[in-house]
């Protein structure tokens, strides 16, 4: 588990506009009805491939999710912090959350 105390910070970050929060949100609801729908799979018994394969393809959708979310950081939080001279330490920060998104 990440310790979120660790890596929330009180660095300006550029607001997101309301078409990037809704896809994600969008994209975290649709998730949010697969880990329901794999609740139900555990309840009714069914096959343990079946969901295997969903969980599988839960843990794709958080990936991706992740990944619009990091794209969106590298072109805005990371650029304007190395715009003001404090690249090194937001691509340090970048890179440990990375670890713990690799494991």
């Amino acid at each position: 588990m990440i310790d979120l105390e660790k890596f929330l910070h009180d660095h300006p970050s550029q607001p997101r506009t309301r078409d990037e929060k809704q896809a994600i949100i969008n994209r975290l609801k649709r998730i949010e009805g697969q880990v329901r729908g794999i609740q139900k799979m555990v309840e009714e018994d069914r096959y343990c491939v079946d969901i295997l394969v969903q969980i599988s393809a839960i843990q794709a959708a958080l990936k991706n999710v992740g990944f619009t979310i990091t794209e969106r950081h590298l072109n805005h939080c990371v650029s304007d912090a190395i715009k003001h001279g404090e690249g090194k330490e937001t691509i340090e920060e970048l890179m440990n959350v990375l670890k713990q998104f690799s494991k």
